[in-house]
């Protein structure tokens, strides 16, 4: 048996963007393509094959403890940014101002995606889904900075909306416009939780 089923669900790229520097601002930088390697897009500086641990594995790993990098990229979808959005009192929602590494468009409920599943563009560039990417106030930090009075509204609105987190398993270019397949694991979802 095959350890991950092919779906009729293919998402677009609607938006490609890179956070030149963290230390900096969370705001990523629109690309028209980007150039996915092993240890994430090129010029991400959430790239990296480790990465110290941070307050959402503090359960696993003290603080700053080096661990395998399976956040080197941060992808929402347009559907879920313009609920968002909405929920926020905005029209629109740079997704620059989230960090945002990728903007898909078109497979529906895109934040519940199951961990593992994989993204895969034509030429076989693939991403591999690593978890939900739970709200937090940084991004909203960015969008006060230009929204006054709307920042603290982010992590609210963008609870279960906020995307997904993943990491490159082949590597490959990425552009605007191109097609991604969802393949999800082939494994029935674990029910003792």
């Amino acid at each position: 048996m095959p350890a991950l089923t092919p779906t009729n669900h293919y998402g677009t790229i609607a938006w490609l963007g890179l956070v030149p520097d963290r230390n900096a601002s969370l705001t990523s930088v629109a690309a028209h393509t980007v150039r996915a390697v092993y240890s994430g897009f090129e010029g991400e500086a959430h790239g990296g094959l480790t990465r110290p641990s941070c307050s959402r594995m503090a359960m696993l790993h003290p603080k700053d403890t080096e661990i395998r990098n399976t956040r080197q990229m941060s992808v929402l979808s347009t559907e879920e940014m313009a609920e968002i959005a909405a929920a926020m009192g905005l029209d629109h929602l740079d997704p620059g101002l989230l960090g945002a590494s990728m903007v898909v468009t078109g497979i529906p409920d895109f934040t519940h995606i199951p961990p593992s599943s994989r993204l895969q563009a034509g030429n076989g560039t693939t991403l591999v889904v690593d978890l939900e990417n739970g709200p937090c106030i940084w991004p909203g930090k960015e969008v006060e900075r230009l929204h006054k009075g709307f920042g603290a509204r982010f992590k609210p609105a963008a609870e279960d909306r906020r995307g997904i987190t993943g990491w490159v398993e082949r590597e490959g270019s990425l552009s605007v416009g191109d097609k991604l397949r969802l393949f999800v694991p082939a494994q029935r979802p674990w029910s003792k939780f």
